[in-house]
């Protein structure tokens, strides 16, 4: 996955991959998975060291030895130890928000958990509606919209709505099938331009699939192993890509 094998190394393995087809997929998706991490967490990788753990300031503090200031010194090379030079990445991830398609997974995460469990309304307008639900997704994200057709694998498109999110408005697309299973889309504009590989994620009891094209991001989630979405995301993903 991160190109460490010497020249006879990879021939073993990409021969082994070539005769192996599921492990070969399982690989690609690691590495999108890989990739994806990397992007979310470059922001983080940029930021400077904060002050308190500049190491002028831990030498000066040094040279005035206190019980006090001998054990700040030692916490903050120790979070120095923890972070590396990698921009002190040592504090915990959950301090920071979400970035890129990993932030569209939750907000997608989020809808789901929301609107997927409403059997009253759950979409403001229904299929019946399609036509002024996309000239209104279309107006609200600028941008063309149309609503994905999984007819072909079992699922019936219920309708929609627009829906916040931190990173600004969101379109939010829902299908059921006949056992009552229900499927949430959520796409908005991303802050990239650029394209963001599919990308599984797991959210308790929620799996979906993200991923960015021409600077739009698409996630779709349910409840269901990521596994079993990846197909389903793969057909939005080729009907998005004709828009």
């Amino acid at each position: 996955m991160d190109d460490a094998l010497s020249d006879d190394g990879r021939r073993h393995v990409s021969a082994y991959l070539s005769a192996n087809p599921d492990v070969a997929d399982r690989v690609r998706r690691l590495c999108e998975q890989r990739d994806q991490l990397r992007a979310a967490y470059a922001p983080i990788l940029r930021e400077p060291v904060p002050p308190e753990l500049n190491l002028g300031r831990i030498v000066e503090a040094s040279r005035r030895p206190s019980f006090a200031s001998w054990r700040s010194m030692a916490a903050a090379v120790a979070l120095l130890a923890l972070g590396g030079g990698a921009g002190w990445i040592g504090r915990g991830v959950n301090q920071f928000p979400a970035t890129g398609v990993l932030a569209l997974a939750q907000e997608a995460s989020q809808s789901f958990t929301t609107y997927a469990s409403d059997h009253g309304r759950p979409v403001e307008l229904r299929a019946a509606d399609s036509a002024e639900l996309v000239a209104w997704m279309s107006k609200r994200l600028n941008v063309k919209v149309t609503a994905p057709d999984l007819t072909a694998s079992g699922y019936r498109f219920m309708g929609g709505r627009i829906v916040p999110t931190a990173h600004g408005p969101a379109g939010m697309f829902m299908y059921d099938d006949d056992h009552g299973q229900r499927l949430v889309m959520l796409m908005r504009r991303m802050a990239s331009s650029g394209d963001a590989p599919m990308s599984e994620h797991e959210m308790g009891r929620i799996g979906g699939v993200a991923w960015a094209r021409a600077g739009m991001g698409y996630s779709l989630v349910g409840d269901a192993a990521p596994k079993d979405i990846y197909p389903l995301a793969d057909v939005i993903r080729a009907q998005t890509a004709k828009i």
